[in-house]
């Protein structure tokens, strides 16, 4: 007969966290919510650290590349979705990974006979506005001038003419060693009021540029996600049927990470696609599930899974449950497979992160979620709110609406993801509908980090490596969730103050 797990499965609104002692030494500024991305031994420092403990969803409807950007300035990371073909994917990790750096490998170079409406034609493409002339017209050609957005108009200049008429030549730019450090770069900057500063080698070739608009970003954004050269990070999935020709080709295009993406990850095929990248690309870190019990992640753990990703049929757009049968409370989940990380660290002396994915539909879910044991959490619904996700902007008579679909419905037809037999989905495990606008990501994660933050000051932790160590979980009664809420008739204007 089947086996009958005698615990019941619960959602994070069956528990509350009970407040600890607060420290003066402990405030929201002070609190530090850096977290492991990927496998370390015990001891040692992440390969991979997330400067907040947020992820996007792999997903069509949630992860652009301009939300990748945005998560990574506020130091969390996207993996870009896979739903699409290696070309397309791997461009949109490169526009990620080209968007800003301490020191820039230009991707806007033209020569300098070639046409003002050439050089228009790749601004446009790159969407940048300063322009490298090299002798060559590549990346590290031999630089003979800078051109700008502000060196030439259309409609007053000939755009059959040649970039050479309208370029700053070389001779007339201030420029530096290719040994000058970042610190010294930006000093410069500032000291000479300049834009921009090309970094050339001893025969005048380009190596990088070094933008001043790329110093004011690392102020407002302290905790950007970036890797050695000061690139945003930016993860990718994968799947477990074309895993051999995509990886690479990710590689190539410059992705921090990896992570195979199914909605059951406890399989035979999802084990040998890890041993696969582990032994032909030992330098990527991958990520592994989904799983919902300690017995899975032990499994993608010894098949080499780098994080494990926890959640089956919690996602607002999921019905994996209602089609399947299958699935968990994502609190149960989530806390069975910490205890099987823990026992995974002390049997190997190695710490596999886990990542909460579904299930998070208040703020204070984030919270519960770090509390209960994940290092991070990934969300979907929670980002396709925002501008920079993929979902049209919609108006409704109470206010916009954002497009939000699952990998699981026609719309996205991500048959690869859920192993259904043959090459298409023979039934829904998703569906396709709208959640409400909220503007702006950096406002509104702004918003939610604030919200952790003060969560964790009342339970008295500094660090999230303290948080999952001392928080204290209670359950919660229906009376006792239904007291949680206001209950009182709320106005519909503000009040007037005197």
């Amino acid at each position: 007969m089947a086996q009958i797990i005698a615990e019941v499965s619960r959602t994070f609104n069956e528990f509350l966290l009970l407040p600890n002692r607060t420290r003066t030494d402990c405030t929201p500024a002070t609190v530090d919510l850096r977290t492991p991305l990927v496998r370390h031994v015990v001891g040692e420092r992440s390969a991979i650290e997330l400067g907040s403990p947020f992820t996007s969803a792999i997903m069509q409807a949630v992860s652009t590349p301009e939300l990748a950007i945005a998560l990574a300035r506020n130091g969390g990371l996207s993996f870009l979705h896979h739903n699409q073909s290696i070309q397309d994917q791997a461009a949109a990790v490169r526009q990620v990974k080209n968007f800003k750096a301490g020191f820039v490998t230009s991707d806007t170079n033209v020569r300098p006979d070639d046409s003002l409406s050439h050089l228009t034609a790749v601004m446009r493409r790159t969407g940048h506005s300063t322009a490298a002339v090299t002798e060559d017209g590549s990346a590290t050609g031999r630089l003979l001038g800078l051109v700008t957005s502000r060196d030439f108009h259309p409609q007053r200049h000939d755009l059959d003419g040649p970039v050479s008429g309208r370029m700053t030549p070389v001779a007339q730019l201030p420029y530096a060693p290719g040994d000058i450090t970042l610190s010294e770069a930006n000093a410069r900057l500032w000291d000479q009021r300049l834009d921009c500063l090309p970094v050339l080698d001893t025969e005048g070739r380009l190596q990088h540029l070094v933008f001043r608009s790329d110093y004011a970003d690392n102020k407002r954004f302290p905790h950007q996600a970036v890797d050695s050269a000061k690139r945003l990070r930016v993860g990718a999935g994968v799947n477990t049927h074309d895993y051999q020709e995509r990886v690479p080709a990710l590689l190539a295009a410059g992705a921090d990470a990896l992570c195979f993406d199914s909605s059951d990850g406890y399989s035979d095929w999802q084990a040998q696609a890890l041993t696969w990248v582990k032994k032909h690309h030992p330098e990527i870190p991958v990520g592994g599930g989904n799983v919902v019990d300690g017995r899975a992640f032990t499994f993608l753990a010894e098949a080499g899974a780098d994080f494990v990703k926890v959640g089956v049929g919690g996602g607002s757009i999921c019905i994996t449950r209602d089609q399947k049968g299958i699935g968990r409370g994502q609190a149960s989940a989530l806390l069975d497979v910490a205890a099987a990380r823990d026992a995974f660290r002390e049997r190997t002396g190695q710490y596999v992160p886990i990542c909460s994915d579904g299930g998070l539909v208040h703020d204070y879910h984030v919270a519960l979620a770090l509390a209960m044991g994940a290092d991070f959490v990934m969300m979907g619904r929670y980002f396709a709110r925002f501008d920079q996700a993929a979902g049209a902007k919609l108006p409704t008579r109470d206010g916009f609406v954002k497009e939000y679909w699952g990998e699981g419905s026609n719309r996205a037809r991500n048959w690869q993801r859920y192993g259904q037999g043959g090459q298409g989905l023979i039934f829904e495990e998703g569906v396709d509908g709208y959640v409400p606008y909220a503007g702006d990501l950096d406002e509104g994660l702004a918003l939610t980090t604030a919200k952790l933050r003060t969560t964790m000051v009342s339970c008295g932790s500094a660090t999230l490596a303290e948080f999952q160590s001392t928080a204290r979980l209670t359950l919660v009664s229906d009376q006792s969730f239904q007291e949680s809420h206001a209950n009182v008739t709320l106005r519909d204007t503000p009040a007037t103050v005197a």
